[in-house]
């Protein structure tokens, strides 16, 4: 039997690692507070949620000393999540006739993704920020591409068209508000979306939700919903690769705030 084939694109920051890069390569080159500088411009709404970085990169005086090893340095400090080759391997190798293309879309520097992810996933497979760079003296001249937003919808757009596969055999996982557009659009052409994070604008669109820091828990739900199998044979398939799921809890948690109104504190009876 041929396997189904499938698409799955995934988010880097924060989804296969534990670390934004921006906050590494922040530090390589000695520069404070990134954090505050992303708020800043999130409050500003002037770029894309997810390109903050980029634009820092290319129009902040502070970042204008970063080069491209700098980046490549940042990729080999990144704490990437268990198990990722792993699940490259099973997602390439096929899960009972459905086989699976991975590839990253990310904001983040396709230099910093491609050195962090070296031997696991082929560079071509990778689809990061882009920028030009000045020949003389290897500071960043432009941005090419910015895979954030809308952006992320283009590239799954052309790899869907290049691969030829079917608008329902999408998957994408992400973490973030950067992913809601991308998320929103896969479930339209009713793929399967999985945020691997609590981020309450993401979890209110995916159609599931995994915390795990393992990168191999995302099989859980293409293994149910795609594969169509059930909890025994998922603990088995984990079991023959000599691993165990533990704290698998199905929850479904209600957050409600309830407080007082202005009448409540008015006494019913004089």
């Amino acid at each position: 039997m041929m396997a189904k084939e499938y698409l799955l694109a995934s988010d880097f920051d924060q989804t296969l690692s534990f670390n934004d890069s921006g906050i590494i390569l922040s530090e390589i080159v000695g520069i404070p507070g990134f954090r505050e500088k992303v708020a800043g411009l999130s409050r500003t709404n002037l770029i894309q949620q997810g390109g903050e970085l980029a634009y820092l990169l290319r129009h902040d005086p502070d970042y204008r000393a970063v080069r491209r090893e700098h980046l490549i340095e940042a990729g080999k400090r990144v704490r990437l999540k268990q198990n990722i080759p792993l699940l490259v391997r099973l997602l390439l190798e096929g899960l009972e006739g459905h086989r699976f293309a991975f590839y990253v879309i990310s904001a983040a520097p396709e230099e910093v993704i491609q050195s962090a992810l070296e031997g696991i996933v082929p560079p071509d497979h990778i689809y990061g920020t882009r920028f030009e760079y000045d020949p003389a003296s290897g500071e960043i001249r432009s941005i090419v591409r910015v895979a954030a937003g809308y952006g992320k919808v283009a590239v799954l757009d052309e790899l869907q068209a290049a691969l030829q596969v079917g608008s329902d055999r999408i998957v994408y996982v992400g973490d973030g508000s950067s992913d809601v557009h991308v998320m929103l659009h896969v479930n339209r052409l009713n793929g399967l979306t999985i945020a691997v994070s609590e981020n309450k604008y993401l979890t209110q669109i995916a159609k599931r939700t995994i915390v795990s820091d393992d990168a191999l828990s995302v099989l859980v739900p293409i293994l149910e919903d795609i594969v169509g199998m059930d909890a025994a044979g998922i603990h088995a398939l984990f079991e023959s690769h000599g691993l165990v799921l533990q704290d698998w809890n199905k929850v479904r948690t209600d957050l409600v705030t309830i407080r007082e109104t202005d009448a409540a504190a008015t006494p019913l009876v004089a």
